[in-house]
């Protein structure tokens, strides 16, 4: 059964921006500088979560070292924008596809776990804020993903049903929670992810985000 799209909503890290290997670099050197050492592979075990939460996971299992949640929030945001600065890129084909949206005057959203400040640097860094209608961030809500609100705040701002949305997610939590808030949702797995079977629950799973106008439907 086929919906019409009214708005297409793309999370950040790893949907607009090519972040992902830069938070892993970012949170490695932060829990370094703190005396907890893990791998890539430790990094990827939260992968769509707030940053808060991250922290909060680790801190419960190195208690003695993270001791201040917050100075190692701190370090990891300050790293993380100083590389999106530096090496920041927009994921291939991103630009095309916000102008094609535009054309067809569907509503466009951003909708991630990260903080305000990452969100700015990383609109600034690609130069695309203009494209965007609402911009929403799960860091003052009281859930985060997998917990579909920050989807239904995006969609009550943009004044679209979530039946009528479309989502591009990276990852599993993103995944669950755009469907749980009853959006339709394209995964777009990054090289690791792409036999992933739980990537399955999307309604679509795509490799280069110029395939998302073959699944846009309009009325």
């Amino acid at each position: 059964m086929h919906h019409f799209t009214r708005a297409v909503i793309f999370d950040m890290d790893g949907v607009i921006i090519d972040s992902e290997p830069l938070w892993r670099r970012a949170m490695m050197k932060g829990f370094a500088d703190f005396g907890v050492k893990f791998s890539e592979d430790d990094c990827r075990k939260t992968t769509g979560m707030r940053l808060n939460e991250v922290i909060h996971y680790w801190a419960k299992l190195f208690p003695e070292k993270l001791t201040d949640e917050n100075a190692v929030n701190v370090g990891i945001i300050n790293s993380l924008i100083e590389l999106i600065n530096a090496e920041g890129k927009e994921m291939p084909g991103l630009r095309d596809v916000l102008e094609i949206l535009k054309s067809h005057h569907l509503k466009v959203g951003l909708c991630t776990s990260s903080d305000h400040i990452l969100i700015d640097a990383v609109l600034k860094k690609l130069k695309i804020e203009p494209f965007f209608d609402v911009i929403t961030s799960a860091q003052y809500l009281k859930y985060g993903k997998p917990h579909p609100e920050v989807y239904l705040v995006c969609a009550e701002k943009l004044d679209v049903h979530p039946m009528d949305c479309l989502v591009i997610e990276d990852s599993f939590n993103g995944i669950l929670a755009a469907k749980a808030a009853q959006m339709h949702v394209l995964a777009y797995p990054d090289h690791e992810h792409i036999n992933n079977v739980k990537f399955n629950v999307a309604d679509g799973i795509i490799k280069h985000l110029n395939e998302v106008k073959n699944f846009i439907i309009i009325n």
